[in-house]
């Protein structure tokens, strides 16, 4: 073996290629799959790294050979190394074969990609904007109002396509349970498919450093029945006086003062749920978000002035364990002066 290095390293390179190739293929790197891209994305994944291990362990290989082989011994700091020529076959060999490889990758790659990409008929469209530090998400009906809300429902095995916007700077719009993801940018619309194929609930990501909040900006996606999916339409755009006008007079009546007190209190709920809800909870609005304080119980006792300067100006007053600039700041130039006064009356009828 020491006659042959060339054959000792083929050794050594082998097994360590098989026992990487093995932890790479054992270790479980990816949350579970929820959507019919998944799957090709992780075969791609498992075959990129079945390739990428033995190139590692090739290179690393000759690399430690080489320091160790032709390793200056003492006495030979001033002398230069014995004259060689270049081996052109063997020139030719490493150039030729990761040129293959790299195209033989990128073709798999591609396919791949124009698969999961593939367009369907009966595909829910769904409009996905991003801004600091929340998702908002918009259904368009046919022949109807569309539907804007901080909650992403989706039904099982429906092709889905996202288009994706920002408001503001670039995020990322990740959903790791589908294997898919894309950049929102500012003053385009991309776009991305996915279908899912399993029930549950599945986190909502930006993968894309935006600010101070990035690390909340969170969401969720729901994946239900088509016939729950149904229901949850229904609900959207069933009137909003009912429901929203007793949620927002249930606490505060006698200042509502009839209809066009509740009417405004209903406009109110409507503007927090799709504004506000991504980053607040409260349970009056059932919203669940978790990058600002839970005003369930951080209303209480505020009164309309305040609310209103929470609003129009959130870094004037921070609340202890929050930091300034993750609430944005710019709502009265975002929302009418109507929406304002209607978050303000919501917020405080919920407050008492």
């Amino acid at each position: 073996m020491r006659r042959h290095p060339v054959a000792q390293m083929v050794i050594v390179g082998a097994i360590a290629s098989a026992i990487g190739i093995v932890i790479a293929l054992v270790i479980d790197w990816f949350p579970a799959d929820a959507a019919e891209q998944a799957g090709p994305i992780d075969t791609l994944y498992d075959v990129l790294m079945i390739v990428s291990v033995p190139v590692f362990v090739l290179v690393t290989t000759v690399t430690l050979f080489a320091v160790w082989r032709f390793r200056m011994r003492p006495g030979q700091e001033n002398e230069d190394g014995p004259p060689i020529h270049g081996n052109t076959r063997l020139e030719v060999i490493w150039t030729a074969v990761p040129a293959i490889l790299l195209v033989s990758l990128c073709s798999y790659a591609y396919a791949v990609l124009v698969d999961i990409e593939e367009k369907h008929d009966d595909q829910l469209v769904v409009h996905v904007t991003g801004q600091q530090f929340a998702w908002r998400y918009r259904y368009p009906q046919p022949g109807g109002r569309a539907i804007e809300t901080t909650a992403l429902v989706l039904p099982k095995d429906r092709p889905v396509l996202f288009k994706v916007h920002a408001e503001d700077v670039i995020h990322d719009f990740w959903v790791p349970a589908f294997r898919v993801k894309i950049d929102a940018v500012p003053g385009i619309t991309t776009e991305v498919r996915a279908t899912p194929t399993k029930l549950g609930r599945y986190p909502v990501v930006c993968a894309e450093l935006c600010g101070l909040g990035h690390a909340v900006m969170r969401s969720s996606v729901r994946v239900v029945t088509p016939a729950a999916y149904d229901r949850w339409l229904q609900e959207q755009t069933a009137p909003a006086g009912g429901e929203a006008t007793g949620g927002a007079t249930a606490g505060g009546e006698g200042e509502a003062g009839g209809g066009g007190g509740a009417d405004l209190a209903a406009l109110g709920r409507e503007t927090f749920v799709s504004n506000c809800g991504s980053c607040h909870t409260l349970a009056d609005a059932g919203t669940s978000g978790a990058a600002g304080p839970d005003l369930t119980t951080a209303l209480r006792g505020q009164d309309e002035a305040t609310l209103r300067e929470d609003i129009v100006a959130p870094d004037a007053r921070i609340t202890e364990g929050y930091q300034a600039g993750v609430m944005p700041d710019n709502f009265a130039e975002t929302l009418s002066a109507e929406q304002i006064d209607g978050l303000v009356a919501y917020l405080a009828s919920v407050s008492r």
